[in-house]
This record gives structure tokens, sequence and C-alpha cells, in this order.
């Protein structure tokens, strides 16, 4: 079995995207139940992640162009991995308070289901509502 460093890289298609409220520990779908997005880890250390829900219209308004940007997640930098422990540089996000700071996950693996969590933390698209974040990944072929 490859150490994490080494299994972290390829390529992930989004499985779901839970938000755990801290407050009421309640699991909501914030993402829906099919929603779609990649996760890139590349060799040499690039990080890309997109995350977007289901059921997705194209924005024609200001006000749909504000809700789409606020229920997506992406951003891209430079990652390590530390055993468990996968830290990401960001050098460009959808939020623009990430760039320049690092995202700091725990990660484990479950056959070719890549898990992904973060601390609890304040989250810009819940409106500071402090959430622990759970994403599963799926390896791509």
């Amino acid at each position: 079995m490859a150490n994490e460093k080494e299994q972290i890289i390829g390529t992930w298609k989004l499985v779901s995207v839970m938000y755990e409220d801290q407050a009421t520990k309640a699991l909501t779908p914030i993402m829906g139940d099919n929603p779609r997005g990649f996760q890139i880890a590349t060799k040499d250390g690039r990080w890309l992640a997109l995350a977007t829900p289901s059921g997705r219209k194209a924005p024609e308004t200001d006000d749909e162009r504000a809700r789409a940007f606020r229920t997506m997640i992406a951003y891209s930098g430079r990652y390590r991995v530390d055993g468990s422990t996968i830290t990401t540089k960001v050098e460009a996000a959808w939020n623009e308070s990430w760039v320049g700071g690092e995202q700091v996950r725990h990660i484990r693996f479950e056959g070719d289901k890549l898990y992904i969590e973060s601390p609890p933390m304040p989250h810009p698209n819940m409106y500071g509502k402090t959430v622990r974040v759970i994403v599963v990944w799926q390896r791509e072929a």
C-alpha cells in the first residue's frame, strides 16, 4: 500500500460534500445528491479542487451569478502531505480571502475513495457559521 503522499496523486471525481454544523452536529449534503467537480493532485505538488452543486443552471442575472458564486468551491496552489494531513498554500481561489493562506485538511483512503475533512471553521458560504466540511472523492480510472 502506497503512503498518503503517493496515493493522493491523480484525478478524483466528486462524490459528496457534507457540512457538519458544529453547534448541532447536523449533517447537510450542501451540494445535493449529485454534485459535480474534480480534485487533481500532481506528482510535482500542484493542487486544484472544484466543486459545484447538482442542479445548477446558467446564471442570467446578477442575483443568479452571486448565488452561483456562493454555491461553489474552487482553489488551487502547491500542496504538501505530512502523514494524514494535506496542506495547500492557496495561490488562486473562488474566495479571495483564501489566497496567500493555507488550507489544512485531514485525508484518508478507503479503496478507491478519498475522504478529505476540514477542521471546524467559519465557512464563507454559510455566512460565518462554523462547520466541518467532509468531502468524498472517487478515483478516476
